[in-house]
């Protein structure tokens, strides 16, 4: 990775794209230090560390502990396009037919998801301020009025929709996978103040001398089990499974050893977005019932339910994860479609028939490869809170897993993009 960075360095277009992806980044860090009119940021302090906040801090690049205008971060825009994506599966006739229809399609359905952004975005808003506001003590608004929650909704809509075009900028005009990267950087940005969490809990309550060997102890197996962690998703990220290929006739360049890619982990970190994104918005919600309904037994179990650091939420948020897996996985490869594809290139899968036979095959492939990719999605993200739950960990540590899955996968697809310009531009420069 060190070494394609080095080498799309010195050419001028990729290097203005990685200019162009971190001064947008810049920006963005920026506006999650300004906080929103009427607001007292520091009322969230004490629950800075709580599940929820630490979830949405994650979409949000840290500006919901800043209460900031980038708050809402990319949260509304991922939840907006799950529902847009289930509504293509057969239930809106529309939405399957623009799906279809290539680039234009693609297009309108966009157009649709920041439609249904600008409104969830609004809704949430104002549930989250008024969640946090009506928490006991806390004071989060300065003139709680209606006047005051329209205006704050307003203002976090503008960030959401601002930080989102931002994504889609370095989409076109950057490294590419912009909504991720804004993730990615909001995680980055946060990962000294979760070491400073770690070192306040275990260090400066003065602990006894067997008890600072102990933590010492603790804190070089934590080195050493993110180091493997990072070494086991990445191999695993990279894993493929190669689908052999035969042409009928001869096609140039083709050769004896072609084949179809498949990845072990076809959906990426996508399916761990959603899920997050999938447990944060009733969580949002219960907030609001905190202040009157806290000694409920229906209030205590929906909150553990939707909540990562529990056990039944992480069981919760494990399995959404193997459904997004799959869900995703043939959003990514659309097995009619590819099998369509290879009888218009006269290609087969040997001793496999072309047609629908070949779309049977690929969607068993695609089942066995998503079965694998959604286990290890699962496992890394919640061994880290299992952990967190058993040994008393800080809940920064609990949704490391989460954290490590997005980090080292974006990173991965942003040295693939890059890895992609510089081929790009090799071909463009033979052919002129």
């Amino acid at each position: 990775m060190l070494s394609t960075i080095k080498n799309a360095w010195h050419v001028k277009d990729i290097r203005n794209r990685m200019f162009f992806t971190l001064g947008i980044l810049l920006i963005f860090r920026l506006g999650t230090f300004i906080t929103v009119p009427g607001v007292d940021a520091k009322a969230l302090t004490s629950i800075a560390s709580s599940g929820l906040v630490s979830m949405l801090n994650m979409f949000g690049g840290g500006g919901l502990t800043n209460y900031s205008i980038f708050a809402m971060g990319v949260s509304p825009y991922i939840t907006a396009q799950i529902v847009i994506q289930l509504l293509q599966m057969d239930i809106v006739p529309k939405f399957v037919e623009w799906s279809k229809q290539g680039e234009v399609g693609r297009r309108k359905l966009n157009q649709i998801t920041r439609y249904l952004t600008i409104v969830l975005a609004f809704l949430q808003s104002i549930g989250i301020t008024a969640g946090f506001n009506a928490l006991s003590g806390l004071g989060l608004v300065k003139n709680p009025n209606w006047q005051t929650f329209v205006m704050i909704g307003i203002i976090l809509t503008g960030g959401t929709m601002l930080v989102t075009w931002m994504g889609e900028q370095i989409t076109d005009k950057g490294l590419g996978n912009g909504i991720s990267m804004i993730i990615f950087a909001g995680i980055i940005a946060r990962l000294p103040s979760g070491i400073y969490q770690v070192y306040q809990q275990w260090f400066e309550t003065n602990p006894s001398t067997t008890q600072f060997w102990l933590y010492i102890l603790y804190a070089v197996l934590l080195v050493i089990a993110i180091f493997l962690v990072v070494v086991f998703v990445t191999y695993v990220q990279q894993a493929e499974r190669r689908i052999p290929i035969r042409y009928t006739r001869r096609v140039t360049d083709a050769g004896d050893n072609s084949y179809l890619p498949l990845k072990v982990n076809v959906a990426g970190v996508i399916p761990v977005i959603f899920a997050s994104s999938f447990i944060a918005t009733p969580g949002t919600i219960l907030q609001y019932f905190s202040n009157t309904h806290s000694e409920d037994q229906w209030f205590k179990i929906m909150t553990d339910i939707f909540s990562m650091t529990t056990i039944p939420g992480s069981i919760l948020y494990t399995v959404l994860i193997i459904v997004f897996t799959f869900f995703y996985a043939f959003v990514q490869v659309n097995p009619e479609k590819v099998a369509e594809n290879l009888q218009k290139q006269g290609s087969y899968i040997p001793s496999v028939w072309p047609g629908k036979t070949t779309q049977k095959y690929i969607s068993g492939t695609l089942m066995r490869l998503s079965t694998v990719g959604s286990v290890f999605l699962g496992l890394v993200a919640l061994l880290p809170i299992l952990a967190q739950n058993i040994w008393s960990l800080p809940e920064s540590i609990g949704l490391g897993g989460t954290s490590l899955l997005i980090v080292v996968g974006v990173a991965l697809e942003a040295a693939r993009q890059i890895e992609g310009l510089m081929m790009k531009r090799h071909y463009v420069g033979f052919i002129r």
